[in-house]
């Protein structure tokens, strides 16, 4: 029996949670990353724990699914996959260090950097966001309740209204199929914009 309301509970939390996601920035999104698409610009994608997964499946979904149905592949990278180079990095300098390292060698203005994080405060993640920054790339958050620093310098950010990691996770990747199926299910959208 405390296993069931354990089980209702969690589906009550995370169906409030559910509600609070703001469609409107949703498509702000959509449209950010058509454009990207449009003007054949790299995207990055990177988080810590299971927003590196996140990450991870939401590239998956760009670079092969959305990519098979749009004219312009999707020009996108998980910045959490290439563990040998994650690990020399975070040796020979420093952890936080690990995700704006690889842009260096890749990323020019006009890419696009969508960071996943619960906290809003990973420094590895906020490293990144102010480095594309000052390199001109178009950045973005999908953050939880507690915003934390990403919030503030991000250029554009979602936050889901809740400090339970499980639920912002799921609502995370929830809006990461949101904006892949965008282009699955209408491959015009490129063209529209």
């Amino acid at each position: 029996m405390i296993m069931k309301e354990w089980l209702n509970n969690y589906m009550e939390g995370f169906k409030k949670t559910l509600d609070s996601i703001p469609l409107n920035k949703i498509h702000s999104l959509i449209i950010a990353f058509a454009k990207a698409n449009k003007s054949r610009r790299q995207i990055f994608v990177c988080g810590n724990g299971g927003s590196a997964a996140n990450a991870s499946h939401f590239v998956n979904d760009m670079a092969k699914s959305a990519s098979d149905q749009v004219s312009n592949r999707f020009k996108c990278l998980s910045l959490n996959e290439h563990i040998s180079l994650i690990t020399a990095i975070s040796n020979d300098y420093s952890y936080k260090d690990i995700f704006r390292k690889q842009m260096e060698n890749f990323a020019s203005e006009g890419d696009l950097l969508l960071t996943l994080s619960v906290s809003g405060n990973s420094p590895n993640l906020v490293e990144a966001v102010k480095w594309a920054n000052d390199k001109g790339l178009h950045t973005i958050a999908l953050l939880g309740g507690n915003k934390g620093q990403l919030a503030e310098i991000a250029k554009e950010h979602i936050v889901i209204d809740s400090l339970h990691y499980g639920h912002v996770e799921d609502i995370h990747m929830m809006i990461c199929h949101m904006i892949a199926y965008a282009f699955i299910e209408n491959p015009g959208i490129v063209d529209s914009i």
